[in-house]
């Protein structure tokens, strides 16, 4: 429904990417949803995968439950007939490692990317299931 609160939904943790890194090949990071999450997604030499929404969004559920790691979106819910805003941020660091643990989230990045950001820049994509034309009332 249009009137259906929005909230950051984070679909995608990826850090430590080479500076020497200019794109990531479409599919590169992600297939799809995997149910239960993917267990070692790929990405650029040397980078990680961080833990994404769709842990805490699936927790409980017996079928899909599990850690998510890399890229896993676009995906409004089915009932949301709004226009959905996909933000893709990269920031230039001065260190070439973060100070992570094995498992960590967008937050546990912000709070080691605190003091390190030389640069920054953002993508929006936007996405949505209503059909072409049709506009709720």
């Amino acid at each position: 429904p249009a009137n259906l609160p929005r909230a950051d939904f984070v679909h995608w943790v990826l850090v430590d990417v080479p500076a020497s890194v200019t794109e990531l090949a479409a599919g590169s990071c992600c297939d799809g949803v995997t149910p239960g999450g993917k267990r070692g997604p790929s990405g650029p030499a040397g980078s990680r995968q961080g833990i994404n929404d769709y842990t805490s969004w699936f927790e409980g559920d017996a079928e899909m439950g599990g850690t998510y790691l890399g890229y896993d979106g676009p995906a409004p819910p089915w009932n949301d007939e709004r226009v959905h805003h996909y933000h893709f941020r990269v920031f230039a660091l001065d260190v070439d490692r973060l100070d992570l643990g094995d498992r960590f989230t967008r937050a546990d990045v912000e709070a080691a990317m605190a003091g390190h950001v030389l640069a920054s820049a953002e993508l929006v994509g936007t996405y949505s299931l209503r059909t072409p034309g049709h506009h709720p009332g």
